[in-house]
């Protein structure tokens, strides 16, 4: 059985003093991908890609000039196809060899990893990623589908001997899928993530009709048209279009028997809420979060600073991990603020398939207007550090781009602090008490991600012991609070960032996709 390994490109790019060899990789897939903009694409179902007149436009955040794929817009009668589709591809595929699923699932990593510069490429026009922060989304996909396939291997499918006094019983458990899944996936990694769901879907012999997000649906079809043909008729199903109608209808269905999505706590919990009416069936979700970094007096400001910026400020801080709250120490405030504007300031903001660029647009209009939206609050009710502009000259008028922006002096209450933004947009709070912070840290409805900064073991080990979050790091420079790898930092939501409480990328992930029988066989 091989040994999981994570592709981990740009780090073994570091590592191996061959930076200018991956700059250079992606500059030729940059020119390649530039030649495959703007065409047309199907739809997927019950084995068939299927074309249509009806479609829309998706554009690239950082210039809408740019169209870089057409879709179909799907219909009800379109979603509903593709459910019966995966119903009647159930038994042949669920009955397909756990070992054979495996292997097609590990060729498809093999696939992705050959071709992870152009994947990676299309993200940067597709969602507006810089190409490092575009990589490790690519690299994530190839590690959630190796992952996976290794652990299913590892747990022989998930079926195990169990022991009975009786020697006349023989006895074990074999879990076993549920049926038609509905994966319901974000735009901010539109690879990871919906391939991420899928695979765990898929892997365990369930079916599927995936619906990625309408603003960027491009990066899962690549997977999904690598996989199809590998797989009986109806297996996957990939139908774009409407949440209102696409979504809607896979949470209406009584024939799908389960949902993974990721997205705000708000659509999360109200198709929770629709999907289990009237039944109790498996909702996995990823809800988002108001993600805290905790500053003591005993940190390294360097450290925190750049942890901090690279946190909050990374993709435009459209992460569900991205850090939107610090609470630094009254003594150490000044200090702190001054050196994380600073080099905030010097973020190089522009078109995010540039090398030199840290920061692209936010993903469409409606998030330009939410961050107006957040600043008109701040200069109302609070302190804008820096940044608090939408970028409109000539560069950037064709495209969403806003400042990272950092506010102070807002009430602990107000909604700023409170509701998650997904904008590059990060509250600072002082506090005087250790304890105090690790309250106020805690004092949300979200627990997904945390962080902290401080060289004194006492409080690493308090903050350990009582942060309520899912995912936590202490001291951590290179992000406060995001960039978990596969295996190592299963990504894991507590409270209202999540439903189940197993992370992604975790030897427990797979297991949410079946349900246990136990089997006796009596002499």
């Amino acid at each position: 059985m091989p040994e999981f390994e994570n592709e981990y490109t740009w780090g073994k790019a570091i590592d191996n003093n061959s930076i200018d060899n991956f700059h250079a990789d992606f500059e030729k897939a940059i020119d390649e991908v530039k030649k495959e903009l703007g065409k047309k694409y199907p739809i997927i179902i019950n084995g068939k890609e299927i074309y249509s007149d009806d479609c829309f436009t998706v554009t690239s955040p950082s210039d809408n000039r740019i169209p870089v794929a057409e879709f179909p817009k799907a219909s009800v009668e379109d979603t509903k196809n593709s459910v019966s589709s995966a119903k009647n591809a159930f038994e042949k595929w669920h009955n397909t060899p756990h070992q054979k699923r495996a292997e097609i699932f590990r060729d498809c990593a093999d696939a992705f990893s050959s071709r992870k510069f152009f994947l990676a490429s299309i993200m940067t026009f597709e969602n507006g990623k810089n190409r490092i922060e575009a990589m490790g989304d690519i690299d994530e996909t190839i590690d959630f589908i190796r992952f996976y396939a290794l652990q299913l291997e590892k747990n022989e499918g998930f079926c195990k001997q169990t022991s009975h006094p009786n020697p006349h019983e023989k006895t074990q458990t074999v879990m076993k899928p549920y049926g038609v899944w509905g994966i319901i996936a974000p735009f901010n990694f539109p690879s990871a993530i919906a391939i991420g769901m899928s695979t765990g879907a898929l892997i365990t012999g369930n079916t599927i009709v995936l619906k990625p997000a309408s603003d960027a649906p491009l990066s899962s079809f690549q997977f999904a048209k690598i996989l199809y043909p590998k797989l009986p008729d109806g297996a996957i199903n990939f139908v774009t279009g409407q949440g209102s109608i696409v979504g809607k209808t896979l949470i209406q269905s009584p024939d799908v028997d389960g949902i993974a999505f990721t997205g705000s706590r708000e659509v999360g919990m109200k198709g929770f809420q629709e999907f289990t009416k009237f039944s109790s069936k498996p909702f996995i979700s990823e809800m988002g979060g108001k993600n805290p970094v905790i500053v003591t007096k005993f940190a390294d400001l360097e450290k925190a600073s750049n942890g901090i910026m690279n946190a909050a400020f990374g993709f435009g801080g459209q992460k569900c991990s991205a850090c939107s709250r610090v609470y630094v120490q009254n003594e150490v405030a000044e200090q702190f603020i001054s050196k994380l504007v600073e080099k905030t300031k010097r973020l190089k903001i522009g078109m995010p398939w540039k090398k030199e660029v840290f920061l692209g647009p936010v993903i469409n209009k409606e998030a330009k207007t939410k961050f107006e939206n957040a600043v008109n609050m701040a200069k109302k009710d609070g302190e804008i550090l820096t940044g608090g502009s939408v970028l409109a000259s000539s560069e950037f008028e064709n495209g969403y781009f806003v400042e990272p922006t950092i506010v102070t002096e807002l009430p602990e209450e107000h909604k700023l602090v409170k509701e998650e933004l997904f904008l590059p947009f990060l509250c600072i709070q002082k506090y005087d008490q250790f304890d105090d912070a690790i309250q106020l840290a805690n004092q949300s409805e979200y627990g997904l991600t945390a962080g902290i900064f401080s060289n004194d073991k006492k409080q690493l080990d308090e903050f350990l012991s009582k942060i309520q979050a899912g995912v936590v790091y202490t001291n951590r420079s290179a992000s406060a609070t995001t960039a978990a790898l596969v295996s190592s930092q299963p990504f894991v939501g507590w409270k209202h960032s999540g439903s189940t409480g197993k992370g992604a990328g975790g030897e427990n992930y797979l297991q949410q996709f079946m349900r246990t029988q136990t089997q006796t066989r009596c002499d």
